[in-house]
């Protein structure tokens, strides 16, 4: 399964400056298989430590001093560690706190090692540790779910990729039959998601079943994950928002409201829960912006904000979504498939690197999103469907003129009156 992050992993490997590396992301994202299917390609060995699997490793890092811990890494493994050519892999590392302060030492006295830690709930931890975190002795690289470019490279489509990047590029529509299958692709990943295990069973034996029990497996996990790492009395409160998300992009309006997670809800109450989910990478806020100016996150509202799922499978298996209803575009779905479209969207673009708001204009107007490309703050517009018509974009291009909009939707590739129309299984494409 081809991986985007690979490149930057090469990067990292190949710098003059290079730091231990943390790889973020939430679980079951495919962190452990890529990091040892890149020591498999590039290095010599792998010395791979689980700190969840391997408690024991943790007496290690009584002595914070690099040499001794490659000693002992050496003679507990029976593997040589080579300088540049053995690959350090400190995977579940938030077990071991001392472990994350040795990477500050890895950095001052022993760069030639090559290392690399992550771990599932590194965020939540690390919030809530009382060791130190290496602060500017580490780079960070974040891996998100298989977006929709990998998706069609893993379901063997790669050329329909290239085809789609070259339209965008020129900025000519697809031809009707090509377009019409990229929009097939499309549909069918809203319901198996980019979680790799999803995504290898629908490759395997293309069962919307099967794919449902590993979506729910996942689920599951994530909320046993819950209780690490988290106050007790909080583990409910964490649960019930996450369940929330999903039920909250269904309405009409999806900005996220506590007293739609238990009647009298405040954000005090609930604020603590939030930060979990979002610290784990299996949700995250998208805030109001409330002014059109630079930088936009100074302008951001503190309290406005919608809630998106880290992937659409996830999303559909929590409210019982079937594969029928999004393939043959189940008229009951209607409600929902604003907001699932909203959460594609989002999902692809962060996972792009983009920084997203959103914006309104009372009651009289919404965009999706905000967000700078190159020079400019672009708003770009979201619909499930061709059905494109909508007051918000023009009121909002008429009071703040902006070089162009974008707007994406099931439409082909085109531009008219400022307005780039992008289709949904195209927005891999848009770049910073």
């Amino acid at each position: 399964m081809e991986r985007k992050i690979y490149k930057e992993l090469l990067s990292w490997k190949h710098s003059e400056d290079r730091k231990p590396l943390i790889l973020q992301g939430a679980r079951q994202v495919g962190k452990t298989y890529i990091l040892n299917y890149f020591a498999s390609r590039e290095y010599a060995n792998c010395i791979y430590c689980n700190f969840e699997r391997e408690p024991a490793l943790v007496e290690f890092f009584s002595d914070l001093e690099p040499k001794n811990i490659i000693k002992k890494l050496s003679v507990y493994k029976r593997r040589e560690i080579f300088p540049a050519h053995t690959l350090i892999i400190f995977d579940e590392i938030q077990a071991c706190p001392l472990a994350i302060t040795s990477l500050k030492y890895f950095m001052e006295d022993a760069r030639e090692y090559h290392i690399v830690a992550s771990g599932s709930l590194l965020g939540v931890s690390v919030n809530r540790a009382d060791s130190s975190f290496p602060v500017g002795k580490v780079q960070f690289l974040t891996l998100y779910p298989l977006d929709f470019e990998e998706y069609l490279m893993a379901r063997g489509e790669g050329e329909l990729a290239a085809l789609i990047r070259e339209r965008y590029d020129s900025g000519t529509p697809m031809e009707t039959l090509f377009h019409e299958r990229a929009l097939d692709y499309y549909r069918e990943y809203l319901f198996v998601g980019g979680m790799p295990e999803a995504v290898e069973e629908y490759n395997k034996n293309k069962s919307p079943d099967l794919v449902r029990i590993i979506q729910k497996s996942i689920l599951e996990a994530y909320h046993n994950d819950m209780g690490k790492y988290n106050k007790q009395s909080e583990i409910p409160k964490t649960r019930i928002v996450y369940k929330s998300v999903s039920t909250q992009l269904a309405k009409e309006n999806r900005k996220f409201q506590y007293k739609d997670i238990k009647k009298g809800g405040r954000a005090s109450e609930f604020e603590a829960a939030i930060e979990w989910l979002c610290l784990a990478g299996i949700a995250a806020q998208n805030f109001r912006v409330e002014q059109i100016m630079l930088p936009l996150n100074a302008y951001r509202s503190l309290t406005d904000f919608k809630f998106y799922m880290s992937d659409v499978g996830l999303l559909c298996a929590s409210q019982d979504i079937y594969y029928d209803d999004i393939i043959q575009d189940n008229v009951l779905l209607r409600g929902f498939k604003g907001g699932l479209a909203e959460n594609y969207v989002f999902n692809q673009l962060t996972s792009s690197g983009f920084p997203l708001y959103y914006w309104t204009s009372g009651n009289q107007a919404e965009i999706d999103f905000i967000t700078r490309i190159g020079s400019d703050i672009v708003p770009i517009e979201v619909k499930s469907d061709t059905n494109t018509r909508s007051r918000s974009l023009a009121l909002y291009m008429e009071k703040h003129n902006p070089s162009y909009s974008v707007r994406i939707s099931a439409k082909n590739f085109g531009e008219e009156n400022g307005i780039k129309s992008i289709p949904l299984y195209a927005v891999f494409c848009i770049k910073k």
